[in-house]
């Protein structure tokens, strides 16, 4: 094939990153609510696990700086290992590379901090020497300004990068509504992290499949109540 980015992304052809999803990191984003991106880094997590798609999590200065791994995110990859580095770019660092290159799949989908940053000098790095093709989840990423994200996306994209957003993503690997192994993990994850259309899967499944009307579990009260 000429061009591989008309390829879909599907379960066998893609892996993914995740870099520098740590709070330190989280605190300095201003491009994106930052429970709306914790909601949007954890739903991508889930759907990766779901579709068994290879997964590589970095960090950068844990204990000296940024602190470390969401516990939701870990909770998805259980006995994950960390590729802690003290680089700003991900590509620099041998541990990832190599990870990378494990997972055979020239597709890396990508959701880190900062956009302008982190992700933009390992997209770079990662099309330059490695000859991956970059998929950038933008809504699972973040910026220190609007500003800085946009610009950083934009750059990206003119160096080949393929903007996509995390929801997308999941669907995409899904592709099908018959692949019945799959449907009900992600039908769960959009009614968690959807908004919108969660609710409206919650509300098909009551008011026109009339499925039995069900209750919050602990969790899902708990994540209801707003942050104060």
């Amino acid at each position: 094939m000429s061009n591989p980015k008309l390829e879909v992304l599907t379960p066998q052809n893609s892996q993914i990153i995740f870099i520098d999803q740590q709070p330190q990191m989280a605190f300095g984003v201003q491009s994106i609510d930052r429970q709306v991106l914790k909601n949007n880094v954890v739903g991508l997590a889930k759907a990766a696990k779901v579709f068994n798609i290879p997964t590589t999590i970095t960090t950068v200065e844990s204990e000296s700086f940024s602190g470390f791994t969401y516990p939701e995110l870990l909770d998805v990859f259980p006995g994950q290992k960390l590729l802690e580095r003290t680089s700003m770019n991900s590509w620099d660092d041998q541990k990832v590379r190599d990870s990378l290159a494990a997972n055979a799949r020239k597709k890396v989908v990508v959701s880190g901090l900062w956009t302008e940053v982190c992700n933009n000098t390992f997209a770079l790095g990662a099309m330059l020497e490695g000859g991956y093709e970059i998929y950038m989840v933008a809504d699972a990423s973040g910026g220190t300004s609007q500003e800085a994200h946009d610009y950083a996306m934009q750059r990206m994209i003119q160096a080949g990068v393929v903007p996509v957003t995390w929801q997308q993503v999941m669907l995409e690997w899904q592709r099908d509504w018959a692949r019945r192994e799959t449907y009900d993990a992600v039908m769960a994850i959009a009614k968690e992290h959807s908004g919108a259309y969660g609710m409206g899967v919650d509300y098909a499944y009551t008011m026109v499949h009339k499925a039995p009307q069900r209750t919050a579990t602990p969790h899902e009260a708990l994540a209801a109540v707003p942050a104060r």
